[in-house]
């Protein structure tokens, strides 16, 4: 009888468990259901700000660090943004080349990109990033990556760039892919954070609201033979050569082979060689905890992770971004209407001296 005191312990314990294993929704083949329409908004950034000394801040710090978050680059303070319902038609645009010339082109009527801080596993985070410890992405050239990111926000805030065709805006200007939402490894926006999951026995389909792309995975019986069915490396799409399979009860999506030309305008350096692990546990009827890693030994000195949570939306919103993609038109028009300019300055014939 002694003997059988542990397992009756251990037995007692995991009946007591079972009603909430229960209200996981399960699919007919008994996987974890994680199709449906999800959302990961909040103001809790890829690292760490400065100012937030821990990972993990109580629900009162939480509101406080919520509350004096930047959005876009527009202080939190900011009256003309934050509090403001519309744009006044009587103020004219920024000045040229202004700082704030291209931040302030709406106002935040027009913005979503969470109100709270992420909760997480019962936690309100301050990073995504739990590994380092420090909350900081471990770049081998930090000061290097720094610069690269400045000056895409310079880009970004002023406007001031050379626009020869459209290939010279971002990827996300031309309605083609927004990266740090799309991913691999996504991230929350400045709006439509929204994402429909279906999940069949032979696929996964992630739908995300924001420039409308979808992702197609492969689910294939294990790692290895996931691995194998990786596409040849001279094929790289936008998001990745992603494959997928199984561990238990959690979905793990593999990523290789992202198109550089995503990776320069993606929300984390990511060079060829980088690859991105995304992981998916429904914990309950309502959250699903989503993790990603990245191994990319080109960028960074370790690999580096993760950790946000979705929770249910109440729908997907039409992203018509093509279809009503007038500004790409306005700069080109511009940029050309500029050069017509000069050539008729540099053209026109200048008085001879003495008036001749």
């Amino acid at each position: 009888m002694r003997m059988l005191k542990p397992a009756l312990a251990a037995l007692a314990i995991a009946i007591m468990a079972a009603p909430a294993l229960a209200q996981v929704p399960r699919t007919a083949d008994g996987k974890p259901d994680l199709t449906g329409i999800w959302t990961h908004a909040s103001l809790t950034p890829l690292q760490r700000a400065p100012a937030n000394k821990t990972l993990v801040v109580s629900e009162m710090e939480a509101v406080k660090i919520a509350k004096g978050t930047a959005v876009a680059g527009i202080a939190a303070d900011d009256p003309e943004f934050r509090g403001a319902t519309y744009s006044d038609p009587t103020k004219g645009a920024p000045p040229k080349g202004g700082k704030d010339f291209g931040i302030k082109g709406y106002d935040s009527f027009w913005t979503q990109p969470g109100n709270t801080l992420a909760f997480v596993k019962g936690e309100w985070r301050t990073s995504g990033l739990v590994e380092p410890a420090d909350g900081q992405l471990p770049y081998k050239d930090s000061a290097s990556q720094a610069k690269k990111r400045a000056q895409n926000f310079e880009r970004y805030a002023t406007g001031n760039a050379a626009y020869e065709g459209p290939e010279a805006t971002t990827l996300g200007e031309r309605c083609l892919v927004f990266s740090g939402t799309a991913g691999p490894g996504m991230m929350s926006g400045l709006y439509n954070n929204n994402y429909e999951m279906v999940v069949t026995p032979g696929y996964m389909m992630i739908l995300v609201e924001q420039v409308h792309d979808a992702r197609i995975v492969p689910i294939f019986a294990n790692a290895e033979k996931a691995r194998a069915g990786h596409k040849p490396a001279a094929i790289k799409p936008w998001m990745g050569d992603t494959v997928g399979w199984w561990e238990g009860d959690t979905f793990v999506m593999e990523t290789t082979n992202v198109n550089q030309m995503q990776a320069e305008n993606h929300s984390f350096a990511l060079s060829e060689k980088g690859v991105v692990t995304e992981r998916f546990t429904r914990t309950s009827d309502k959250d699903i905890f989503y993790e990603f890693s990245v191994n990319d030994p080109e960028n960074y000195t370790q690999v580096w992770r993760t950790e946000y949570a979705f929770y249910p939306s109440n729908g997907l919103y039409e992203y018509a971004c093509h279809e009503g993609n007038y500004g790409i038109q306005g700069i080109l028009a511009g940029a050309r209407e500029k050069e017509r300019q000069a050539a008729a300055v540099k053209a026109k014939p200048t008085k001879a001296k003495g008036g001749q």
